[in-house]
């Protein structure tokens, strides 16, 4: 199908500045262009959703009451934007913890799937790490955009991938990968291959 109808959004790198093991709400940051960007795929009918793994919880760092305190103000922030996320989900567990649900693993898309019926073939995934393209193609989505914010510069290099100043780049092969400059940029090629069939795998 041409049309992504859903917009899957890892958080700290990507919507929010990432301030490492972040577990206090005045630290919550949208990062430059995120709140018009994400404003714009609403619009269009894109249900929006946020995936995020929480090691910090499984560290012993802080628990679950901290991040549901930090995504209350994310959400605050966003409807300040005229946003409303669709949903939120989020790995708590720490990496030894042998989850399902900590990404790359395909868990989270597993449970929103379950929840809102979304088809992996018109779902996207914005993430600033290698490990959030790893989740796109292991939950079978229709690509994977990686934006330079965050880590993503410093993923990006050391994965040898395109690094560009401004706009995208698509990567060869499938599934479909893309280095977007900034969430604007991942948001404008969403909007491209909606409105270019081509631009997006066949299904099947």
């Amino acid at each position: 199908m041409a049309f992504v109808r859903a917009v899957l959004l890892d958080r700290d790198g990507t919507l929010i500045e990432d301030r490492h093991y972040l577990a206090d709400p005045a630290g919550v940051v949208l990062l430059p262009g995120v709140g018009s960007a994400l404003a714009r795929l609403a619009r269009d009918g894109r249900r929006l959703f946020m995936v995020s793994n929480q090691s910090g919880v499984g560290r012993g760092y802080f628990d679950e009451e901290a991040v549901r305190a930090c995504q209350r103000r994310l959400e605050e922030l966003l409807g300040g934007c005229g946003v409303r996320l669709d949903d939120a989900v989020w790995c708590p567990h720490a990496p030894e913890a042998a989850c399902s649900c900590r990404k790359p693993l395909p868990g989270l898309f597993e449970a929103l799937r379950e929840r809102h019926g979304l088809s992996p073939e018109t779902t996207v995934m914005i993430g600033d790490k290698l490990d959030d393209l790893a989740f796109a193609a292991n939950a079978g989505l229709a690509a994977g955009i990686l934006v330079l914010s965050g880590k993503g510069a410093a993923e990006a290099r050391e994965a040898g991938l395109p690094i560009p100043a401004s706009g995208y780049a698509e990567c060869p092969g499938l599934p479909r990968r893309v280095v977007a400059a900034d969430f604007a940029a991942a948001a404008a090629w969403i909007e491209k291959a909606s409105a270019e069939g081509a631009s997006l795998p066949e299904e099947g």
